[in-house]
């Protein structure tokens, strides 16, 4: 599935990954390839992702998540450090 993380100041990531695990405003959620169209509140957090080559790992302020015909669309409102 194809991911994006996007920013108001830039494009954090985007590319296909397997998995992708959510901060959920409610407790952590993963997303796969097919997964139900989705919209949902982000909390701070880390959000994880897994490529074909590697795990990667963006700590979020929080934001929204919308996942729809197998393409995640994060926008977060920032990248804490």
């Amino acid at each position: 599935m194809h991911l994006e993380i996007i920013t108001p100041d830039k494009k954090i990531f985007e590319g296909e990954v397997s998995i992708v695990t959510f901060p959920g405003s409610d407790g952590s959620f993963q997303v796969m390839n097919d997964h139900a169209p989705l919209i949902s509140l982000l909390a701070e957090g880390v959000l994880e992702y897994k490529t074909k080559d590697q795990r990667a790992q963006v700590k979020i302020t929080g934001g929204v998540v919308e996942v729809l015909k197998s393409k995640v669309i994060v926008l977060a409102d920032g990248i804490a450090a």
